[in-house]
């Protein structure tokens, strides 16, 4: 993956959700998505190792978005600064209901995030 990656994932994103009629707020699960991506591009890229992404709806409507990367470090979620790098954690955090990363059998490790829909 590339710096445009992160541009691809959130045209991915918006598009499959639309397709889905996902009634959560798409808008934050592009940018959970960008800022997870951006975060694997940056942080766990190796040289011919490749970055997935995966979006599923969950049976109750919520949806997980998982980015895997081969580096085996976790991400540090780092205090809110008035910086430009290292609040996409931070803002994650505040869009998700729950985010979470495990490592992968020797091949790294998923970042894995939840968007719960609204209660109606």
């Amino acid at each position: 993956m590339t710096p445009r990656s992160v541009q691809l994932a959130r045209l991915h994103v918006r598009r499959r959700l639309t397709l889905w009629n996902w009634p959560g707020d798409i808008e934050d699960a592009v940018l959970v998505t960008s800022e997870l991506v951006a975060n694997a591009v940056v942080h766990g890229r190796i040289p011919g190792h490749e970055l997935r992404l995966r979006i599923v709806e969950l049976d109750d409507g919520a949806l997980r978005i998982e980015v895997s990367d081969p580096v085996l470090a976790f991400p540090e979620v780092g205090p809110r600064t008035l910086s430009e790098r290292g609040r996409g954690l931070v803002v994650v955090q505040q869009l998700t209901d729950s985010l979470d990363w495990f490592l992968r059998a020797g091949v790294g490790k998923t970042v894995r995030a939840r968007l719960n829909t609204p209660k109606v």
